[in-house]
Formats: C-alpha cells, structure tokens, sequence
C-alpha cells in the first residue's frame, strides 16, 4: 500500500492489478456479487496522496463499466485499516465530483481489503461519519481472507488472481515439510494441480504470457516463504519452471535489444501474431523488431 508496507506481497499485488488486470474480474465478481465478463475493458488509475500521518500512498483504483473499484492487500493486521481505507476512498471521490441537480455529490469506489493471513475475525471493515445534525453515515469495506479459499474452490471460481498467495497456508508448516517426506509430497502434489489447472486455463487456450507472468509470480512468493526451507523452495519452483526473476514480458524485452538476435525477436513477434491479442505497436515494444518487419512477418503468416 504506502511506501512504509512495501512488501512482496504488495509488490505481487501491484504487479497483476497492472500487467494482468482481467484476473481481477472474477475477484470483484466474487467480492461485489456482479457478473462482468473477463474481457470487459478495464481503465487502471494510480495517484498519490498524503495521510493525516504524512505518508505518501498509492492507491490504485480501476474503472470496470461505470464503476469505480478500490481493492487493497494486507499481509497482517492493521487496527487501522479502515481509517486508511476512508482516506484513500474520500480522496479518490473527490477527483469523480459532479454537479447534479445544482448540487455537488461524490461517490465513493466500490472497495474491499484483501488479508493474506487469517481465517477468522469480522467479514467487514465498518466505520461510522457522525454529521453535525447528528446523522450517521456508515462506511462499509467488505474482506476477503486467503486461508478461506481452498484449490478447488479458486479453481471452480476461476479466481486465479489468489494462486500466488496460495503458498502463506504453508508457511507455518515449514519445518514439517522439511523433515516429513509425506507432507512435502502432498505439498507438490498439490503444486502439479495448480500447474496442471494454469496448463489448462491458460497455456492451452493460447495465453502464454499470462501463464509464464502467473507462473513467475507463484514462484516469487513461494521463494520468499520457503527461504529457509530449501526441500519445499526447490520442489515448487522445479514444479512452476524454475526461479525466475523478472516477468517473460520484460525478459523478452532484455533479450531482443541486448543479445540482438533478430531470429529469437522474430519468434517471440510469430508467437505474439499467433496469439491475436497484441498490436503491432506492442509486438515491436516487446520483440525488440521495428514495425516494417513485424508488418513482413503478419503478411507472410496470412499468405499461408
């Protein structure tokens, strides 16, 4: 969230809400109870402001049809939270006022608090505005708590957005999956279902760059809670391709301009066309090649 809880978590978080916003969709479908298709347009925003405590946020809020969300990620208890969470949410009211009927209204986002750690405590953050008239005002943030999702119910609910906080069960767990074979196995086992399901979901239905970004960042955080537990650290990552980094996109990026091989570029644009999904703008960006040969490269791919 702000400069002073940046965390892998919030590093993670940050990274799909900008490189992989569709995963999102099926979490506010989820959260909100609405029914958006994953493919609905989504308009990212991201501004800065300044706490009663002098700290400088980020907030990051999405436009999803005419609607604003405001989904934040918290890897342990605030006593605060809701405080933080009117501030940003009256902030970022404040920048969508409008004038109706000769009178100013704001309207607040649709919010909710993601907490990685938990099972148990209240379904919502609520706070209450007292008016000078005497009205009340409630302020409502719904949570949704990781350890209540099991596999199959992010399969079934398609919430893939969750998968990279998957591993935060375990991490009590470390010193057992390190010395009993049977809990480790049934830890990987468990890892080849989620790669399995991301092969299906994703890979197989022409996504390859969300499958290796997803794949990459499961292995992140699963490097981080395994740091000290080097069984669990090396069986996931063998499972999910291996310890990774960067992102591919930004991999590809690297490759093309520093190694300048035009075949690999080349590949990784028919890769691009193939999937039908990026522009040539994009595809030159990501493989390093200019437009004209990008162009060459689509018209002889249609010739065939």
């Amino acid at each position: 969230m702000g400069n002073k809880n940046n965390t892998i978590f919030d590093d993670v978080f940050r990274t799909m809400l900008e490189k992989m916003p569709g995963l999102v969709i099926p979490l506010i479908n989820e959260v909100f109870g609405t029914a958006y298709p994953e493919d609905i347009p989504i308009i990212q925003k991201r501004n800065e402001h300044e706490t009663k405590g002098g700290e400088i946020i980020t907030d990051s809020h999405l436009f999803v049809g005419n609607k604003v969300y405001h989904i934040e990620c918290q890897s342990t208890g605030d006593p605060v939270m809701v405080i933080r969470m009117v501030e940003y949410d009256f902030a970022t009211a404040l920048e969508y006022v409008e004038r109706e009927n000769g009178k100013f209204r704001i309207y607040f986002p649709h919010s909710c608090v993601l907490y990685l750690r938990g099972k148990s405590g209240t379904a919502a953050l609520e706070l209450e505005v007292v008016m000078p008239d005497g009205k009340i005002l409630e302020y409502h943030v719904p949570i949704i708590r990781m350890e209540q999702y099991t596999r199959d119910v992010i399969f079934q609910k398609n919430l893939l957005f969750l998968l990279p906080f998957y591993v935060i069960r375990y991490e009590k767990q470390k010193k057992e999956l390190e010395e009993n074979t049977e809990k480790l196995d049934s830890l990987l086992s468990e890892y080849h279902l989620i790669e399995q399901h991301l092969e299906e979901t994703l890979l197989d239905r022409g996504k390859e760059k969300e499958y290796r970004d997803l794949i990459e960042l499961i292995t992140r955080i699963s490097d981080y809670i395994f740091s000290d537990a080097g069984k669990a650290r090396k069986g996931v990552g063998d499972i999910m391709g291996g310890n990774v980094l960067e992102l591919e996109s930004d991999r590809l990026i690297q490759r093309g301009f520093e190694q300048g091989e035009e075949q690999q570029a080349l590949k990784t644009a028919q890769r691009m066309l193939e999937a039908g999904k990026y522009t040539v703008a994009e595809i030159c960006m990501i493989s390093g090649l200019s437009q004209e040969k990008v162009e060459q490269l689509k018209n002889k791919m249609a010739s065939k």
